[in-house]
């Protein structure tokens, strides 16, 4: 086979990353040689691959569902963002600059067009599909003339669209139709059908509002996927974790010794790579909740200060929320503070910033002996290395060069006491060494908690992924939706103009079976 399917969603958030990765993993499943594909995505969680490019994690965790290595063709423009009217923009994975909204959109997209096309044709060179992820929404009109990620990059290869809806957050119907008919008519015809998502209750009862839908736009749903409880997905920058489940203040999986270990994470301004806490929240018996609050800290075993875009923001806003002075209170207690890359450079002496946020010379924390100076290039690495007598596998993404005078080495980083600071994003994912660093969280809490020690991420990981797998095998129409992408737009669907009269309500549908569910699906 060959050919592609572009995922577009009513709104942000609808699903369409996990619905990408759900048909990535079904297909691969299926033998067929498939790639995930986002022409631009704005993220503030992000990795690096083994080229040392940046896209992302959305993109790598789909790359993951489709068993092939994540490379920067599948992302070509990620924009991260340093405040709520500019960017930084990452072009093949190597960033190319700051930009505002309107500068971005002001005259660079034909030639970023030029750009995703070819990726996408060399990874459809590559591959039997490619499965797109959409962003936003379609419908986003004021957009259209430089769209390069929805119906700009479908009506540029002729992939059919999917339109995914969260039926959880309530008007679906309308968010189908709506988004429909604000499209003009070339790209109406590239709009094959619906999927809806995270829906509660007897398919059956929605079968009515499924035909009227079919009647008012000529187009049918491909599936009816269940709301599903933990999956601990990456996606953009929503704040979930745990793999086990939505986990911020209860436990999902009983511990192994007789106390569980409660971590602390501070949700800094511009967070990133808060994915890095989500191998904490595998962990039977450990409890990650997201924090804001000096008070909060308090009954915490383990405080984390996770990455940020804004590292000079993000310690003026401790400072200002008296969490700066917690910090400060446990290091002295000899109670463990873990600083991941942003979060590490602020536990530091000073930063030294004429890059990021341009403040110049800034005081730390002052809690371990780093000094950091802001380069104008990037570090992009993935670094290998030894911790705790364990090996360890991580990823970099900072702008920030850490100058350590002092301490015991950690993962070029250091450790004073028990305040820990590493640039490394990723390295709880390495099993032996999680188990290890726990276990010295553990002795400096006093808590009697023991890590499993058969937990695996990359199983967890694998197991979700198949998860997603199976919500589409088993509640999509798979037949229809192969024929879709093998032999792309289905022909003669009609133009939904704005304002359309409704159709006819449907006469009254006859008891539901299985075997017309699946086919009225």
């Amino acid at each position: 086979m060959s050919g592609g399917l572009l995922v577009a969603g009513t709104t942000s958030d609808a699903g369409k990353s996990v619905v990408t990765a759900g048909i990535c993993r079904w297909l691969t499943r299926k033998g067929v040689s498939v790639a995930p594909f986002k022409a631009q995505n704005m993220s503030l969680n992000s990795f690096v691959t083994h080229e040392g490019a940046e896209i992302g994690r959305a993109q790598a965790m789909q790359a993951q569902a489709a068993r092939v290595e994540p490379s920067a063709l599948m992302n070509p423009v990620l924009l991260k963002p340093g405040s709520d009217r500019s960017s930084q923009v990452v072009l093949m994975g190597k960033p190319v600059g700051e930009m505002s909204a309107r500068g971005y959109h002001g005259g660079r997209q034909a030639a970023l067009l030029e750009t995703v096309v070819g990726c996408l044709d060399e990874l459809r060179s590559t591959y039997d599909a490619v499965i797109c992820e959409g962003a936003g929404s379609p419908a986003e009109i004021n957009l259209r003339r430089t769209d390069i990620v929805n119906m700009g990059i479908a009506r540029a290869a002729r992939f059919p669209v999917l339109v995914v809806g969260d039926i959880d957050r309530g008007g679906v119907f309308a968010s189908f139709f709506g988004t429909t008919a604000l499209l003009s008519a070339e790209d109406q015809e590239l709009v094959a059908g619906y999927l809806v998502n995270k829906f509660r209750g007897d398919v059956s009862l929605l079968e009515p509002g499924l035909d009227m839908l079919r009647g008012l736009t000529g187009r049918r749903t491909y599936g009816v996927l269940p709301f599903q409880h933990g999956l601990g997905i990456d996606e953009e920058d929503g704040l979930r974790v745990s793999l086990r489940g939505a986990v911020r203040e209860s436990v999902v999986a009983p511990p192994v010794g007789d106390d569980v270990l409660r971590v602390a994470v501070c949700a800094v301004p511009l967070m990133s790579n808060f994915t890095d806490v989500d191998a904490l929240a595998a962990e039977p018996g450990v409890v990650v909740r997201f924090v804001d609050r000096a008070e909060e800290l308090v009954d915490a075993d383990l405080v984390v200060v996770p990455g940020t875009r804004g590292t000079v923001r993000a310690l003026e806003w401790l400072r200002e929320r008296g969490l700066a002075a917690a910090l400060a209170r446990r290091a002295a207690e000899g109670r463990p503070v873990l600083g991941i890359c942003g979060g590490f450079q602020v536990l530091g002496e000073y930063i030294e910033d004429e890059v990021e946020s341009r403040a110049g010379s800034v005081d730390g924390l002052g809690l371990l002996p780093v000094r950091v100076r802001f380069a104008r290039e990037k570090t992009l690495a993935r670094p290998v290395g030894e911790a705790l007598g364990e090996r360890v596998e991580g990823y970099e993404i900072h702008h920030g060069v850490a100058q350590v005078l002092g301490g015991e080495a950690f993962l070029d980083g250091c450790r004073v006491g028990e305040v820990w600071g590493t640039h490394w994003h990723g390295s709880l994912e390495s099993d032996a060494f999680r188990r290890r660093f726990l276990t010295e969280v553990a002795r400096a809490a006093g808590r009697r908690f023991v890590p499993a020690p058969d937990t695996s991420f990359g199983v967890l990981r694998e197991e979700q992924l198949d998860l997603l797998g199976d919500l589409i095998e088993e509640h999509a129409d798979t037949d229809a939706l192969l024929g879709l992408i093998e032999k792309g737009v289905p022909t003669g669907l009609p133009f939904i103009p704005p304002g359309a009269p409704a159709a006819p309500a449907p006469t009254p549908a006859p008891s539901a079976t299985p075997e017309r569910t699946k086919e009225a699906l």
